[in-house]
């Protein structure tokens, strides 16, 4: 059963078609399909190498691909760079979080999209007590306990800062959260707040798109597993279907050969 994905009557909330990345003679990516429901957790797993962190930057703006073509909710669109992504609601979680750890917890939510009083913010005049409250809501309907969000982020457990990068990502991604190893050097407490937090955006609507190693939380959360082996899809793997092992072939190419 998925975390309340569409039925396939509506177009995918992303997609892209027959694309192709090439850095020089590399080739990166070749002829990559892919489609991601409203309300669905897809798993993106490879091997190092294999092309995840390049797809993540095409569907994220933040690389151009050499070829194919992306549609936001059934309509083509261009990215020229992460602001367009963002600006379609779709944000991304990398790794380094990308936290400022000497502001506060609302600072960080609001980085880049600071709330004004009436002058603007490029005159100081930042409106404190609106931010705070906001991350405070937010916060709070997404279960994460923070002990206060004016508290300033190098003070976070490892978990407790994972979880502020994504509830910044979440506020403001209204149809994709795209998240690379949201688990990496966590605990397993840790790991588990971050799954419920995953199960909980899903069932908001937002499409998710799971980058990661740990095969465990992969069979756990995913509706879908796509697995990228050399630069193309080698299979699409679906809820029930599989376990740790068949990824793990996949990942490795030995199905492939199995199934040459």
């Amino acid at each position: 059963m998925t975390h309340g994905a569409q039925t396939t009557e509506r177009e995918p909330v992303l997609a892209v078609h027959r694309v192709h990345k090439e850095y020089g003679a590399i080739r990166a990516l070749e002829d990559v399909h892919l489609s991601l429901n409203a309300g669905e957790v897809l798993g993106l797993v490879g091997d190092n190498g294999a092309g995840k962190s390049t797809l993540a930057g095409i569907l994220s703006g933040a690389i151009s691909p050499s070829e194919g073509e992306l549609f936001v909710e059934g309509t083509r669109r261009v990215f020229r760079s992460p602001h367009d992504a963002r600006d379609l609601g779709i944000e991304v979680v990398f790794q380094d979080l990308a936290l400022a750890p000497d502001l506060t917890v609302a600072e960080n939510i609001f980085l880049g999209r600071e709330i004004s009083t009436q002058g603007g913010r490029w005159l100081g005049w930042l409106n404190r007590r609106a931010m705070e409250r906001r991350s405070k809501e937010e916060l709070q309907l997404l279960s994460i306990r923070i002990q206060s969000v004016k508290t300033p982020c190098r003070a976070l457990s490892g978990g407790q800062r994972q979880a502020i990068a994504i509830a910044r990502a979440v506020l403001w991604s209204s149809k994709v959260l795209i998240l690379d190893e949201p688990t990496a050097a966590l605990g397993v407490e840790q790991q588990a707040q971050v799954a419920r937090l995953i199960t909980d955006v899903a069932s908001r609507g937002v499409g998710i798109i799971l980058i990661s190693h740990n095969m465990p939380q992969v069979l756990e959360l995913c509706d879908r597993v796509v697995v990228l082996y050399r630069g193309r899809i080698a299979t699409t793997l679906y809820r029930g279907d599989y376990d740790i092992e068949q990824v793990v072939k996949w990942i490795t190419g030995a199905a492939l050969a199995e199934h040459s």
